[in-house]
């Protein structure tokens, strides 16, 4: 059985700009806050370069490490991997992650849309992951996207 969540959002930036903030792991980790029981990133390493069939290992703040391995990588319009390597209690609800970024300009910028389908860990436990994803992991995303336009706003000018 699988689940899926999905945010989107304009950013007010090229295609170029919104693809360097979601997939460098440098700065990715202080967009993406977590909410809830869905933790926040506190590093991601890279094992090579971002290409299809790399990989790279996502720590969380509460000590957990996620595997992503891409699946699709094609700057600056998709950006897709797998999510593996969960520990209790998301272990229980889910047994892996496919995320897909898709980007696309537009005359304000570029919108953003983040999929993620889950492949649920057990059948009898889909009542609870609907709340934890629906509720939580969908926060989760807005939060990001949303840390990700803030992080482009142009700082306001002292007034003389």
């Amino acid at each position: 059985m699988r689940l899926t969540v999905s945010a989107e959002r304009s950013l007010p930036c090229t295609p170029e700009v919104a693809f360097e903030l979601a997939t460098n792991p440098d700065r990715f980790p202080v967009f993406f806050t977590g909410f809830g029981p869905v933790k926040g990133i506190s590093g991601i390493r890279l094992h090579s370069d971002l290409a299809v069939g790399s990989q790279r290992r996502v720590h969380l703040v509460d000590g957990n490490v996620l595997t992503e391995r891409v699946i699709e990588h094609d700057p600056p319009v998709r950006h897709g991997y797998t999510l593996s390597g969960f520990r209790p209690p998301m272990a229980w609800l889910v047994s892996q992650g496919e995320a897909m970024w898709s980007l696309a300009g537009h005359e304000f910028g570029c919108r953003v849309r983040w999929d993620y389908e889950f492949t649920l860990a057990k059948r009898w436990l889909a009542p609870v992951a609907v709340v934890v994803l629906h509720l939580f992991m969908r926060r989760a995303m807005h939060r990001c996207l949303k840390n990700m336009a803030r992080s482009l706003e142009a700082p306001l000018e002292a007034a003389p």
